[in-house]
C-alpha cells in the first residue's frame, strides 16, 4: 500500500525515528564478525544482535526491566459462533491471570518480566485488582456483521489509551499479548483488507474449530468485509474501526509508542502481528523496533510475517496468544545481547582467524 497517501489520523502519533545508521550499522557488522566464530555461524542471532544495537543506538547492549502487557476484550462477531468457547471466556481468562495462573503468568515469572492486564474492553465490569489497569473503552466491539465495530471516536481512543500505557512503564523493552474471545475473526478480517490476503487464506480454526465450524467462520467473515467496503485511499484508523477490537487498537498504539521511545518490541502470534501490520501501515518506521518472535499455527500467520518480511525467531505451534511466545523468545534475544557484549573477538582471545588467499 502507498503509505504516504493515507489520511492523517484524527490523533497525534508519535514520532518515531527509523533506526538507519550507516556507520554505527557497520561498526556493529565488524563487531560481530569479529567474533571467536565463522561468518554468519549464528544465524539469525547475529541479525537480532545488529537490529538490537541499531535500536540501543550503542554497540553494547543493556536490556532492563522487561515488560509484558497483555490486552483483554470482547468482540461483538462472537455472537456469530466464530469461536469454539463462549465469550464469557474472556472474563474468566482475565480472571486467571490476575489470580496468576494463566501460561503468560508462569512465562513472565520464569524470565522476570512484570506483567500488567489491561481491560481494553471486556463485557463485564471487573473488580480492581493491582495488576489491572483499567482502560475500557466500551462494554466489548459491535457486531460488524451488522456495523461497524467501534466509532472512529472509539477507535482514536484505543489508540491513545495503547500511547499513555506504554508511557508509564519502566525498562527499555515490552512484550505485547492479548486475550479477547473471537479476535482471530478481527485479525483475519484486517489481515484480508491490509495485505489483500483472501478470507480463505486469512482465516484460521482460532480456538480449535473443527473443519464445519471452520467453513461457517469463512462465511461469516465474507460477510462482515462485504457489509464493510474498502475505504479509497485506504483509511488505517477507519478500517480499525470497522473490522478490528479494542485490543488489537490498543496494542497497535502501544507498540508506535514503545517505538517513540526507542524500546524492544516484542511481538507475539497472531492477534499481535495484526497490531503490528496496524501500526507499520500507519507509521512504517515502526517495524525497525519489532522482534518478531515465533510463527504461530494459525494460518493467516505465515501471510502476515510474509508480507512484513518478518523472520519469526520460533516457530512451535502455538496458537494460545497472551505473549506466551513472546516470553518462550526471550533467552534468544538476551543471547543475542550477551554475545555481542560478552563474546571475544579473534583478536582478544588469540585465536586465529579465516585464512584469506
Amino acid at each position: 500500500m502507498n503509505n504516504s497517501a493515507l489520511p492523517t489520523p484524527r490523533i497525534q502519533l508519535p514520532l518515531i525515528e527509523p533506526t538507519t545508521d550507516l556507520l554505527l550499522e557497520a561498526r556493529l557488522g565488524h563487531k560481530i564478525d569479529h567474533k571467536t566464530k565463522p561468518l554468519g555461524a549464528l544465524g539469525l542471532l547475529e541479525g537480532l544482535a545488529l537490529q538490537l544495537g541499531l535500536i540501543q543506538r550503542q554497540e553494547t547492549i543493556s536490556l532492563r526491566e522487561p515488560q509484558m502487557v497483555v490486552f483483554a476484550a470482547d468482540h461483538g462477531i462472537a455472537a456469530e459462533g466464530v469461536s469454539a468457547f463462549p465469550q464469557a471466556v474472556t472474563v474468566q481468562m482475565v480472571g486467571n491471570m490476575l489470580a496468576g495462573g494463566a501460561a503468560i503468568n508462569v512465562f513472565a515469572r520464569q524470565h522476570g518480566f512484570a506483567l500488567q492486564v489491561v481491560d481494553a474492553g471486556v463485557a463485564a465490569d471487573l473488580f480492581a485488582h493491582p495488576q489491572l489497569l483499567q482502560r475500557k473503552i466500551a462494554m466489548g466491539t459491535k457486531n460488524l456483521c451488522n456495523e461497524p465495530a467501534m466509532s472512529r471516536a472509539e477507535a482514536d481512543a484505543a489508540l491513545k489509551a495503547g500511547m499513555d500505557i506504554v508511557q508509564a512503564l519502566p525498562g527499555n523493552v515490552v512484550a505485547f499479548g492479548e486475550m479477547g474471545i473471537a479476535n482471530t475473526s478481527a485479525a483475519a478480517l484486517l489481515l484480508a483488507r491490509l495485505t489483500g490476503a483472501s478470507l480463505e487464506d486469512a482465516t484460521g480454526r482460532g480456538t480449535g474449530l473443527n473443519d464445519e465450524q471452520l467453513l461457517g467462520k469463512q462465511r461469516v467473515l465474507t460477510r462482515a468485509l462485504l457489509r464493510h467496503p474498502a475505504t479509497q485511499p485506504l483509511d488505517v484508523v477507519a478500517e480499525l474501526a470497522a473490522l478490528g477490537g479494542f485490543e488489537i487498537a490498543m496494542m497497535a498504539g502501544a507498540m508506535l509508542q514503545a517505538a517513540s521511545e526507542r524500546r524492544v518490541v516484542l511481538v507475539d502470534g497472531f492477534i499481535a502481528g495484526t497490531a503490528a501490520l496496524v501500526a507499520q501501515a500507519l507509521l512504517p518506521q515502526v517495524q525497525d523496533y519489532m522482534v518478531f518472535c515465533h510463527r504461530s499455527a494459525e494460518r493467516g500467520h505465515r501471510l502476515l510475517l510474509a508480507h512484513l518480511r518478518a523472520k519469526p525467531l520460533l516457530e512451535l505451534d502455538l496458537r494460545l496468544g497472551e505473549g506466551t511466545g513472546a516470553l518462550l523468545a526471550w533467552p534468544l534475544v538476551q543471547s543475542a545481547a550477551n554475545f555481542l557484549n560478552d563474546m571475544a573477538s579473534f583478536e582478544t582471545a588469540g585465536v586465529s582467524g579465516k585464512e584469506t588467499a
